[in-house]
């Protein structure tokens, strides 16, 4: 249990000293995924924006300090008022703006497992989330889906079983095809899963076996992170958190430590085409405390 914590703690730091970024560099960049749809990526989590005469809707909404800046590259899109803000998860990076955006007025909606988790301080591997004032809260949560009929599209956000977290939700917009994932799917890096918090590597890759299906060649998909993909992107992440997940499992039921894990190399083939901005040492880590005794 020391040496959990000693993890823990290293890791603590190491996203705070990542968080302690100069937001001021951060440009927020927006590429239009169809007509009435884009992705804006700047730090943290991609938000979509649904534009349309009905107004516009935020999916996440990344750190505090960027509000304004998202704000702006939104007003470049559309002078239409902003009225709604949907959230797929809990992480500090895709509902750090809260706060500011309900003091805006936008109406905030989620699972019920992120309201409930941004009630009160969260622990995660990759430090603390804090705890959000009332104006941040989801005024509306739902248990499995929710849909939205605006901008002339029918927009359902879905609840999965435990991937990311244990609140995930996956949006579709059924006309324009496309799918805004969280960060259930990351595009092209190994991915952040939240393995203290309801989070598993078997986790995804039953969302991703689910989702896979609902895919078309044509469907575009905003991630969690990372660029606009595809199919093809989908299938090739859900392949390699499969395979490396195995391994790290295999070898934590070996009796291997995190170090021994690590030095097994279960991601080398992996690395050269997910190893960016995450290391697989670094991805080695949090798969190994999903399958770790201490979780029992």
């Amino acid at each position: 249990m020391r040496k959990i914590l000693v993890v823990l703690l290293v890791m603590a730091c190491g996203i705070a000293a990542a968080l302690a970024q100069n937001f001021d560099a951060v440009q927020i960049k927006a590429t239009q995924v169809t007509p009435g749809l884009w992705m804006l990526e700047g730090a943290g989590g991609n938000i979509g924006v649904s534009v349309g005469e009905d107004g516009i809707l935020l999916i996440d909404d990344q750190f505090a300090p960027l509000t304004e800046k998202i704000l702006a590259a939104v007003k470049k899109i559309s002078d239409k008022p902003i009225r709604f803000l949907f959230n797929t998860h809990w992480h500090g990076d895709h509902t750090g703006g809260n706060e500011n955006l309900g003091r805006a007025g936008l109406l905030i909606v989620a699972h019920d497992n992120v309201r409930t988790r941004l009630l009160t301080d969260q622990a995660t591997l990759l430090g603390p989330t804090p705890k959000l004032q009332k104006v941040g809260l989801q005024v509306i949560t739902f248990d499995n889906t929710v849909t939205y009929h605006i901008n002339g599209d029918t927009m359902t956000a879905y609840h999965i079983a435990p991937a990311h977290t244990d609140g995930d939700a996956i949006v579709r917009f059924k006309s324009a095809n496309v799918v805004h994932t969280g960060d259930v799917f990351a595009s092209w890096r190994y991915p952040y899963i939240d393995t203290i918090n309801g989070g598993s590597v078997q986790g995804v890759v039953k969302a991703m076996d689910d989702l896979i299906p609902t895919l078309d060649d044509n469907t575009k998909v905003i991630p969690g992170h990372g660029g606009l993909s595809g199919k093809k992107d989908v299938i090739a992440y859900r392949n390699m958190i499969a395979t490396i997940g195995a391994r790290v499992e295999a070898l934590v039921k070996q009796g291997k430590s995190l170090e021994e894990v690590k030095a097994a190399k279960p991601t080398a083939d992996f690395d050269e085409r997910f190893g960016k901005p995450r290391s697989g040492d670094e991805f080695v880590g949090f798969v190994y405390y999903g399958y770790a005794p201490y979780k029992k």
